[in-house]
């Protein structure tokens, strides 16, 4: 059973949001791209109440994903990327995504908290961001 639900145009939606923010971080990379996304639809919490669908999460604005606001978000859907994403919305997590809301890439070190978020843990240049499990149990 799917961790969310989804259509097949949305698999698509998540499979371009995957490509356009990770696809330099590989494979691995964008799986955690979509944990972070799965999270934020199941979550309803946080800066992510009411966001039911992966269309809100991927546009949500603001709070969203800068990678929508550039073109090569645009380009249609490749089949691994559509794999990817379909393997995250049936529920596959890989730490340090498994339970986080957030990420980014700093210019340096990956800072102990970010939005008064624990950091917890980084893959190549990003670093992912949990929320206390009281403030959002469902990611959990």
């Amino acid at each position: 059973m799917a961790a969310i639900k989804s259509n097949s145009e949305e698999v698509k939606l998540l499979a371009r949001l995957l490509r356009a923010e990770a696809e330099g971080e590989g494979n691995q990379g964008m799986l955690m791209v979509g944990n972070v996304g799965v999270n934020r639809v199941l979550g309803n919490c946080i800066d992510f109440k009411n966001i039911r669908s992966i269309q809100q999460m991927v546009f949500q604005s603001p709070g969203g994903f800068e990678a929508t606001q550039k073109g090569y978000f645009y380009q249609a859907a490749r089949e691994n990327e559509i794999e990817l994403a379909r393997r995250v919305i049936n529920g596959e997590r890989i730490w340090p995504s498994s339970n986080a809301l957030w990420y980014f890439r700093p210019a340096g070190s990956c800072p102990p908290t970010w939005w008064d978020q624990k950091f917890v843990g980084k893959f190549k240049a990003h670093c992912f961001y949990n929320p206390k499990p009281e403030e959002c149990p469902r990611v959990f």
